[in-house]
């Protein structure tokens, strides 16, 4: 059987820019993506960002599309900062 490894570069931002991800608060949201990513079998290669948006480069399991990664680590991610109320403002 061939081996295949397929990495997928994921942009993605917050709702008009605003720069919620400030200095302190990103490198908590990021390992928090990697946690969540961990337990769902996604692995992550690289993830960063900047004030307005995160880059994440990752490889999904056989299993999993594009967009059911994405809702994993974006949705739920969006959801875990609002649930902890890591900002005044909701999230988006």
């Amino acid at each position: 059987m061939a081996f295949v490894n397929i990495m997928i570069h994921a942009v993605w931002g917050t709702k008009n820019r605003v720069h919620f991800l400030t200095d302190d608060l990103r490198p908590i949201i990021i390992n928090h993506i990697k946690l969540n990513a961990k337990a769902k079998n996604i692995y992550i290669d690289r993830i960063n960002g900047y004030k307005d948006h995160i880059h994440c480069l990752f490889s999904l399991n056989a299993d999993m599309s594009i967009a059911q990664a994405m809702l994993l680590m974006k949705g739920e991610s969006a959801f875990w900062i609002n649930k902890n109320k890591l900002f005044d403002a909701k999230f988006e």
